[in-house]
């Protein structure tokens, strides 16, 4: 009878039936997502006043819709995206952190190939409505990276002689060695003269050691040297260096397990006891990175009177500048960008075709025919050392001119800012006709002294002509209006997007960078080239 009445009653015009009532909508919301209807009950939230909304979500038992996810996702997200357009105030306090786990622990573990898309529209939703999720998330990735590093620090380490040995047979080997020594020591301090050895306080008061004779002194100089030689031995100070790897490697294993515990807390049902660590930790931080790329950039709201593009007015009336020294003028702007643009392209070529060249030069040495990774360790430290190598010598250079013309040094008043100018300007313009030949020669002897068993290097052509590429190109592009620098970030953590390439030939099921085969070139903070890593 109840349904034949609702029937002739229907729906009111407005389609917000049982809307006004957080009880029945809540009732409503219960049976839709029992039946698995979340696409009707996200339909029923969207339309919800801020009030009603607030006393639903209090009531809402969030937990029985994170264990049906990914399939509640749709109600989530109107949830979350309803919040974030009626944006009440005071916020309701909702577990926006468990949500956010619960979706890092989906990506963490195998999932179907549309989950991503899924679960897109939610995650935007939570980093609008909680932005702090992503300072949280960011700081976990990085955290799990650096435990899974730590993982690999169990491996050997060297002993007295530079021999590679377990680091518990060494602790055994150097502790015997202090036990045998504190032994001689122990015995030679039995064996002192009682000028030396003196127990009575009389006697070492400052007035007696005044009146001490030279034979004594002697006799004492003797004693102490003696004991000195037994115990100040090189072969003793290894200690320290190995109780600080095992306290690092305590450290390690501690950070290991809470990590693990983390997760445990986040993910139970996970199999823990047959799941290699350094895996169970990769996968969700890499679950950690697919939801803050889901969750898409910070909003950044930038300063009042600044511009984002080049050629906009500020507040003050004047026309900003893409460069900061201000001797440029706005027609040369292209010019400017073109030859940014081009030195871009060179040193995309120095990767693709000058170092390709010298990796096959270098293949046909025999000494080197059968060392691949070394070979592109040295190509790689070449260009590496020619950037730090030119950026000292731009920076020497300004400060022989300021001592010729005595200047201080330390000073930062405009004239002499603007004599630093000038020489940067002149620099600048010098960058094709400098003579850089001390800097090659200072970039080839680094090389060739670490690699001194490899004396087939001095004679290899291709190789001289490949560091003098590399130092004029890194001369060139470090004394550019907006200079560009190299990525010094070498740690060997995750694959990142924004700013690593992973080479042809690199495992694609796996994130974690193995080595570095080309650096990253910034300008401004921005990767203009990735790095090119293995994985």
């Amino acid at each position: 009878m109840a349904d034949s009445r609702e029937r002739i009653r229907g729906p009111s015009r407005d389609g917000r039936e049982f809307l006004t009532s957080p009880r029945h909508v809540l009732r409503r919301l219960m049976l839709l997502s029992e039946g698995r209807q979340y696409r009707e009950a996200a339909g029923v939230v969207g339309r919800l006043g801020p009030s009603v909304l607030r006393s639903v979500i209090s009531e809402l038992p969030i937990d029985l819709l994170l264990e049906a996810l990914p399939h509640s996702v749709y109600l989530l997200e109107s949830f979350y995206s309803r919040l974030n357009t009626v944006n009440p105030v005071p916020k309701p306090d909702v577990p926006t952190e468990a949500v956010m786990w619960q979706l890092v622990r989906l990506f963490a573990n195998p999932h179907e190939s549309g989950l991503r898309q899924r679960c897109s529209k939610l995650s935007q939703a939570l980093g609008r409505f909680e932005p702090s999720l992503k300072v949280t998330l960011r700081e976990r990735r990085k955290s799990l990276d650096n435990t899974v590093q730590g993982l690999g620090r169990h491996g050997l380490t060297a002993d007295q002689n530079g021999q590679l040995i377990c680091l518990h047979i060494a602790l055994k080997s150097e502790l015997q060695r202090h036990i045998e020594v504190y032994k001689q020591a122990v015995h030679k301090l039995e064996e002192l003269s009682a000028l030396t050895i003196n127990q009575n306080p009389a006697l070492s008061s400052h007035q007696r050691l005044l009146g001490i004779s030279y034979a004594d002194i002697q006799q004492r100089l003797i004693d102490n040297k003696t004991l000195l030689t037994i115990l100040d031995k090189p072969a003793l100070k290894q200690l320290p260096l190995l109780i600080e790897n095992l306290t690092q490697r305590v450290q390690n294993d501690k950070e290991v397990l809470c990590a693990v515990g983390q997760i445990k807390r986040t993910d139970p049902q996970a199999n823990f006891e047959k799941r290699p660590a350094a895996g169970l930790l990769m996968n969700f931080s890499r679950g950690c990175d697919v939801i803050l790329n889901l969750m898409g950039p910070d909003d950044i709201i930038p300063p009042r009177g600044s511009v984002s593009e080049k050629g906009k007015v500020g507040t003050d009336g004047s026309s900003n500048s893409s460069f900061s020294d201000g001797y440029h003028s706005d027609d040369s702007a292209t010019h400017n960008s073109e030859e940014s643009s081009d030195l871009v392209n060179s040193f995309k070529k120095l990767y693709t075709q000058s170092r390709t060249e010298t990796l096959e030069a270098l293949d046909h040495l025999p000494q080197l025919k059968q060392s691949h990774s070394l070979k592109e360790k040295i190509l790689f430290s070449i260009i590496v050392l020619s950037f730090r190598s030119t950026h000292s010598l731009r920076e020497r250079k300004v400060v022989e001119v300021r001592r010729t013309l005595c200047c201080i040094l330390e000073s930062s008043d405009e004239k002499t800012l603007s004599l630093d100018r000038a020489v940067r300007a002149h620099l600048y313009d010098t960058i094709d006709t400098f003579p850089l030949g001390d800097v090659e020669r200072q970039v080839s002897n680094q090389v060739l002294s670490t690699l001194h068993e490899y004396p087939c290097l001095e004679t290899c052509t291709p190789l001289v002509h490949y560091i003098s590429v590399c130092v004029r190109l890194a001369w060139k592009m470090i004394n550019q209006k907006v200079p560009y620098y190299l990525d010094n970030d070498f740690n060997l953590g995750f694959l990142r997007p924004d700013k690593h390439e992973r080479h042809f030939q690199g495992d694609r099921r796996s994130d974690l960078i193995k080595n570095f085969i080309w650096p990253a070139l910034m300008q401004n903070n921005n990767c203009v080239f990735k790095a090119i890593v293995g994985t």
